[in-house]
């Protein structure tokens, strides 16, 4: 299963004392599952923004223990600063990264609030997405009155908090109040432009910023602006929507910039709004050179890209991920100005390679290695994780021999078909990629309930509970191979039928292989099953199973009779 990510960059009311920072920030490294990412303080703000990530349970505890460390060392009655605040964490926002949708990030949030009102007697306002009432949705009217009418505020039955206390007592005297929110991934993204000239960057910014232009009378750069009936000028809308922009001059670089702030990914892409702004520039004589991205970037942002200026080549999307990410930096200029290494700046790979750091996955041997591991007189990896790898190669055939079709010459009308199949075998390979590891932590969970304590009656209950958990995680392990190598099989089946000729034995090697993956994966389940205390769920499993064999033989054999049928 895809691992869902979220982010927090919950904002505290101190910039300038770099114990008390270290103190909130070390509460963050505590808990595990959670990589802290970025830490910003701002002197003249008194204001540090902070920057973590991880799997939502684990971000939220963070998020918690962030604002009970914050409420300790922070006395908002003795803060000044010059940005806006309200309280010793200001705002705490959870932000959607990867396999989470909105509405899951919104819940959350919610509740990440309420315990904070009810444990730490903190007022809670929920803001942005996660607000329950529409006029508290923009954060300025949230926060209005800052600090110093909190009192009044929370005497207002209008102002009530979403949760904690409705009163202003002596521990909201020092801690303030907190706004918690669900908001969308922001983008700081910058593009190139061969000019030095700032005003023809901002006209370039303003074609295409959500806010667009202020409407002139007459001459559109000289005349009077227009305003409405309340005297506010009147805008022009740009192009794209959820786009913040402006241009300046770097002199760092000696070109002009447009840098844009990209509200909503979503919304707005990465690539839309590098095209629309080649676009403008190429309409006032202009060229875009590159571009560069600020901080980290989700990897469906790239991917996103990457994805667009394949198709628009006419050229399969059904290729690694990494591979992927390298069209979308060319395509993008991403590293015009500096080296941009995709395993630096997407998050899920600088959280993936800092937990695995001192660590290695069996998929990041090389053939060697994970033959030596194998052939080891350590137990695993073993006949369950060599099945899943099987798997891999099977449907990687597959998904080779579905670009290969992608790319023959005269099957020009053809390429989007292959494309999509071989986009379908890159994401069989990569579950079945995770199985490999899964099977040996699997074994290895079994191994770590057989040795907890079983002196008292509760731990030999313990125990025994933890055996029959972990054996039953180790069964679905393997039978999750056979499914996804069953299911993988239709992508040989299809470039068996319709494939590229010259390549037609490729598809049958990978049908054997799906096969042998299928069956080995089921000889694991029958004998983790054997040990089981369940009567039920072995013979349910093991029915199941025995099905997934009987349908992958006869697959593999129709998928053989094509073959031999071509040959």
């Amino acid at each position: 299963m895809a691992r869902k990510l979220i982010e927090c960059v919950p904002n505290i009311s101190e910039g300038r004392d770099p114990l008390k920072i270290k103190q909130v920030t070390d509460v963050v490294e505590s808990v595990e599952g959670v990589m802290l990412l970025n830490v910003d303080p701002g002197k003249a703000t008194n204001r540090t923004v902070i920057t973590f990530a991880g799997e939502p349970d684990a971000v939220c505890e963070a998020a918690f223990q962030v604002v009970k460390k914050a409420a300790e060392v922070i006395d908002m009655s003795k803060h000044k600063g010059e940005h806006p605040r309200f309280g010793a964490t200001d705002v705490c926002p959870l932000v959607p990264v990867a396999n989470m949708t909105m509405e899951e990030t919104v819940a959350y949030a919610r509740k990440l609030g309420q315990r904070i009102g009810e444990e730490l007697g903190v007022p809670i306002y929920l803001y942005e997405n996660a607000a329950q009432k529409p006029e508290r949705q923009n954060l300025a009217t949230v926060r209005s009155g800052e600090y110093e009418g909190l009192k009044d505020k929370l005497s207002n039955p209008e102002w009530a908090p979403d949760f904690g206390p409705a009163e202003y007592n002596d521990n909201v005297a020092r801690t303030g109040v907190t706004a918690v929110s669900a908001r969308d991934f922001l983008v700081a993204y910058n593009i190139n432009l061969n000019t030095t000239s700032t005003r023809r960057a901002n006209a370039i910014a303003f074609d295409v910023r959500e806010r667009g232009r202020v409407k002139r009378e007459g001459n559109p750069l000289t005349g009077k602006p227009v305003k409405d009936a309340h005297g506010n000028p009147v805008h022009i809308p740009g192009l794209l929507k959820a786009v913040k922009g402006i241009g300046w001059f770097i002199e760092e670089y000696g070109v002009a910039q447009i840098s844009y702030n990209l509200t909503n990914i979503s919304i707005t892409s990465i690539h839309e709004a590098f095209e629309k702004t080649c676009e403008r520039a190429d309409a006032r004589g202009l060229r875009v050179t590159g571009s560069e991205l600020i901080g980290l970037v989700p990897k469906k942002a790239l991917l996103d890209a990457g994805k667009h200026f394949l198709q628009k080549q006419n050229r399969s999307i059904g290729i690694h991920e990494e591979e992927i990410m390298k069209i979308a930096v060319k395509s993008l200029g991403l590293d015009e100005l500096a080296p941009f290494d995709v395993r630096e700046r997407v998050i899920e790979y600088v959280l993936e390679d800092r937990e695995k750091a001192g660590q290695q996955k069996l998929v990041d041997m090389n053939l060697s290695s994970f033959a030596h591991e194998t052939a080891s007189e350590s137990p695993a990896p073993g006949g369950g994780s060599i099945a899943a790898y099987v798997g891999v190669l099977g449907v990687s055939l597959g998904t080779m021999v579905a670009n290969l079709s992608a790319h023959k010459r005269g099957w020009d009308d053809k390429w989007e078909f292959y494309s999509d199949w071989a986009a379908k075998g890159q994401a069989y390979k990569d579950r079945l990629l995770d199985l490999v590891d899964a099977d040996t932590e699997a074994f290895n969970k079994i191994m770590e309930a057989f040795g907890l304590p079983k002196g008292t009656d509760a731990e030999k209950a313990a125990r025994k509970q933890a055996i029959s958990d972990a054996t039953k995680a180790a069964i679905m392990t393997p039978f999750e191979v056979m499914t996804t190598t069953l299911d993988s099989m239709e992508v040989m089946e299809e470039m068996a039928e319709s494939g590229l000729p010259a390549s037609i034995s490729d598809a049958g090697v990978g049908a054997l292989c799906a096969l042998a993956a299928i069956k080995g994966a089921h000889l694991n389940v029958k004998i983790n099953a054997k040990e089981l205390d369940d009567p039920d769920f072995v013979n349910d499993i093991l029915k199941r199973s025995d099905d997934l064999v009987q349908k992958a033989s006869a697959l593999e054999q129709a998928i053989l009779e094509k073959v031999e049928a071509k040959l």
